[in-house]
C-alpha cells in the first residue's frame, strides 16, 4: 500500500510508480525462487537456441561466401549428368563418364568467351608417410587448374608444364592432409607413397577454411600421372575420361555467354539432337553460391523455428505461473482494491512481474547462447576448421525484445483476471 494524504485529511491509495512495480515484482519472484527458475527455463532455452543457431548460421554463411569468393566469380563447372533445374544437376563428380580430355580441348578451342580450361579426375588412394597413413582423395589436374581455381600455395609450388608432360610423380597436399601426414614438419621435399607408388611432395596448399574444408584433406598431382598410374588411364569410346572440367570465363560479364558456348560445343561433340536432354551439366560459381546461400538460409529458418517452440512453451509456463500467483494473492488484490487501487494498477503490477520474469530468462538465455557459440568455435578449431563467430547486437536486441514480448503477451490474461476481481469476494477468499 502506498498511502497519500488526502485534501480532506483522509487516506487514499496512491498509484504505484514503475520502480515500485519493478521492486514489488522482484520480491514476489524471489519469494518463490525455484518456481520462478523453472518458469524461466523455457524462455531461457529458447533464447539460447535462437542466439546460437543465428550466430553460427551467420558465421557459416560468411565462411561459405568467403570460400566462393576465393574461387572467383567467373568460374564455371562442367560435370556429368543432365540438368534438373537452374543451378542443379542430377549427376555428381565422377558419377558417369560422359566428359573427356578431348571435350576440354574443344571448349578451349571453340568457345571464345572462355579464358582457361582445366579438366579434373579424382579418385581415392592410401597415403603413407613414415608411420602415418590415411585414405584421402587425390585430384589429377593440369597446370591451368592453379589459375582457374585461384589456388594459393602455403609452401612450395604447384604443378608446372614439365610435370604434366613428363608424367612426373609429384604431389601437392592440402593443408590438413599435410598436417596429418607430417605434423609440424615441412612437407616440401618429403616423400609419400600413394597406393604403394613413391611421390615427391612439392607444395602445400593454403587452407580453404570451413567453407570448403574437404579441399584441405585432398592432394593434387599431374592429371597425366594420375591417369597413367593410379587410375590406369581409363579411356572411353570418345577418348580419355575426366570427371569434371573447370572453366574460367574471360570476365564476369561473359559468364552467361560462356555457358551457352560450352553447351553448344558439347552438344555438338556428344551428338545430342535438338529436343534431347544434355548428358552433362554446366553450372557457374554464381549459381552454386546462390544455391548454397539459399540452403543455409532455409536451414537457419527451420532451426530457428524449432528453437521458437521452446519460446512458446516458455510463454505458456509464464501464463500458468501468473495464474497461480493471482490465485495465491487474491486477498492481497482485494485489499489493494478496497483502499482505492484501480484496475490499471493491478494490471500493471502483474504485467510487470511477467515482463521481469521473461526479461531475466532472456538475459540468461543470451549468456547461455554466447557460451554455446564459444564452445562450438573451440570444438571446430580443435578439429582443424577455425572460424570466427560473434553474437551480433541486432540478434541480442531481438532475442531480449522477443522474450519480453512473450512475457507481456503471456501475462495479459492473468493480469486482466486479477484486475477484474471483486474486492469484497477477494477479501473473503481463504
Amino acid at each position: 500500500l502506498y498511502p497519500a494524504h488526502h485534501q480532506n485529511s483522509g487516506w487514499t491509495y496512491r498509484s504505484m510508480k514503475f520502480k515500485d512495480c519493478f521492486a514489488t515484482a522482484l520480491r514476489a519472484l524471489l519469494s518463490n525462487k525455484l518456481r520462478s527458475a523453472l518458469t524461466m527455463l523455457g524462455i531461457l532455452i529458447g533464447i539460447a537456441a535462437v542466439i546460437s543457431v543465428m550466430s553460427l548460421g551467420r558465421a557459416q554463411e560468411a565462411e561459405t561466401q568467403k570460400a566462393f569468393a576465393s574461387l572467383g566469380s567467373n568460374l564455371i563447372y562442367v560435370v556429368p549428368g543432365a540438368d534438373v533445374g537452374q543451378g542443379g544437376m542430377s549427376g555428381s563428380l565422377g558419377s558417369s563418364a560422359t566428359l573427356t580430355m578431348e571435350d576440354a580441348d574443344a571448349i578451349a578451342k571453340d568457345a571464345p568467351s572462355v579464358g582457361m580450361v582445366a579438366p579434373v579426375v579424382q579418385t581415392t588412394c592410401l597415403f603413407v608417410a613414415g608411420r602415418e597413413n590415411a585414405t584421402a582423395m587425390i585430384a589429377g589436374v593440369t597446370p591451368e587448374y592453379y589459375w582457374v581455381n585461384n589456388i594459393e600455395m602455403a609452401q612450395g609450388r604447384f604443378i608446372d608444364e614439365y610435370d604434366y608432360k613428363s608424367r612426373a610423380r609429384v604431389v601437392m597436399l592440402g593443408n590438413k592432409l599435410a598436417e596429418i601426414m607430417f605434423g609440424e614438419m615441412d612437407p616440401v621435399g618429403q616423400s609419400v607413397r600413394l597406393d604403394g607408388r613413391k611421390f615427391s611432395v612439392v607444395g602445400m596448399m593454403e587452407s580453404k577454411g570451413m567453407g570448403f574444408g574437404t579441399e584441405d584433406l585432398m592432394a593434387y598431382a599431374p592429371l597425366s600421372t594420375v591417369q597413367s598410374t593410379i587410375m590406369a588411364g581409363e579411356v572411353s569410346s570418345s577418348g580419355r575420361s575426366v570427371q569434371a572440367i573447370t572453366v574460367q570465363a574471360r570476365n564476369a560479364d561473359e559468364i552467361a555467354l560462356a555457358e551457352s558456348e560450352i553447351e553448344s560445343v558439347l552438344r555438338q561433340r556428344h551428338r545430342i539432337k535438338e529436343g534431347e536432354d544434355n548428358d552433362f551439366s554446366v553450372i557457374s560459381m554464381q549459381a552454386v553460391s546462390q544455391m548454397a546461400g539459399q540452403i543455409i538460409g532455409i536451414l537457419q529458418v527451420v532451426l530457428a523455428a524449432v528453437a521458437g517452440i521452446s519460446l512458446l512453451v516458455g510463454g505458456i509456463g509464464i501464463m500458468n505461473i501468473m495464474l497461480v500467483s493471482v490465485t495465491e494473492r487474491t486477498r492481497e488484490i482485494g485489499l489493494r482494491k478496497a483502499v482505492g487501487a484501480k484496475r490499471r494498477d493491478i494490471l500493471t503490477q502483474f504485467l510487470t512481474e511477467a515482463a521481469v520474469l521473461s526479461f531475466c530468462g532472456g538475459i540468461i538465455g543470451v549468456a547461455l547462447g554466447w557460451l554455446i557459440v564459444r564452445v562450438a568455435v573451440a570444438v571446430m578449431e580443435g578439429m582443424g576448421f577455425p572460424f570466427s563467430a560473434v553474437i551480433p547486437g541486432d540478434i541480442i536486441a531481438l532475442a531480449v525484445g522477443v522474450s519480453v514480448f512473450i512475457g507481456l503477451a503471456s501475462g495479459i490474461y492473468p493480469a486482466a483476471r486479477a484486475a477484474r476481481l471483486d474486492p469484497i469476494t477477494a477479501l473473503h477468499h481463504e
